[in-house]
This record gives C-alpha cells, structure tokens and sequence, in this order.
C-alpha cells in the first residue's frame, strides 16, 4: 500500500474478529516501536505485549475500551530515561505518541485495526500488570483483525481545513 493511501484510509478499530494476531506480524509492529523517532533518542518506551486470555480479562478490569481485541499493548515511558528539557518538561508522553503513531500505521498496513485508548484506570492497571514504579502508562492499543462489518466511525472523515489549523507567521506579527 502506498503511504499516502494508508494515512488516507487507517482509521480507529473498535470491532475485533477473534481471529489471534501472528507472531511474525507482532513483532512486525514491535520493531516499528523500536526504531521510532524519540527526544534525544533516548528511547524511554516501554510496551507490554497482552495476549493471553487471563491478561485480556485483567485488562477490562482496567478499562471499558478493550473492544474486546484478541491482543493489547500497553504503551509507557520509563521516567528514569525519558528526556527532560531546559524547563524541565517531560518528554515520555511525547515519544510514546510519536511510537504509537508508527505502531498503528503499521498495524493497518499488515490487515491489522487498532485504536488509541487513553481512558484507563491509571492505578488499577499498573497493580494488574505489576507495572514498574519508574514506568508511566500513558495509552493502551487494543489490536487485532477487523470484524467485518467494522467500518470508520462517523467524525472519520470531518476534517477542519488547513486554515483552521495552520498559520504562517501570524504570531509573530504582533508588537515590536
């Protein structure tokens, strides 16, 4: 698929076939995480692989956006690693975007869907998954085949125009 086609068509996958997602295609997608641009390169993500049926139960003691996927990951930063800047931002919750951007776009690409869930109970997930102290959740993806009447959500295709989110210069026109 050409790159443009696939940012075009990509969309949020909340109906999951059953069908279980190869491990060739899972590591696939996980060294798409591996090689995604961080801050400073530090690389602070951190991704826990779930798919075991024990695991995904946990998992829906966690949120109510699993969608039922046969397979989740679980995105986070290690805070002892993530970049810092000169204000002392953190910069973790950036990186595991920008890695969970690529994830999903090649996700789409090998068949799979997935979507962004970021509501989760932050405290119930880290004791569930005995999520290290120094790792900061910051979404999950549920992943898997898409069923087949899954189809783009209704606000898929509403998009603002350049104008409406895009300025040239207009900030820095203002006193001198």
């Amino acid at each position: 698929m050409e790159f443009d086609q696939l940012l075009e068509e990509r969309y949020s996958v909340r109906k999951f076939s059953n069908q279980k997602v190869e491990k060739e295609k899972i590591d696939k997608i996980l060294e798409v995480a591996r090689i995604a641009p961080t801050a400073v390169n530090y690389q602070p993500q951190r991704i826990l692989v779930v798919e075991d049926q024990d695991n995904l139960a946990k998992l829906k003691e966690c949120t109510r956006y699993h969608f039922y996927a046969p397979l989740a990951m679980i995105l986070c930063y290690d805070k002892t690693v993530s970049w810092k800047d000169m204000h002392n931002r953190e910069c973790g919750e950036v990186d595991v975007s920008i890695v969970a951007t690529y994830m999903m776009l090649k996700l789409f690409d090998l068949g799979l869907g997935s979507t962004y869930v970021g509501s989760f109970d932050y405290k119930e997930l880290i004791k569930q998954f005995n999520i290290p102290e120094n790792y900061v959740p910051v979404m999950i993806l549920p992943i898997g085949y898409p069923r087949e009447d899954c189809v783009p959500g209704p606000m898929h295709d509403k998009r603002k125009p350049l104008n409406a989110i895009v300025s040239y210069e207009e900030y820095t026109q203002g006193e001198q």
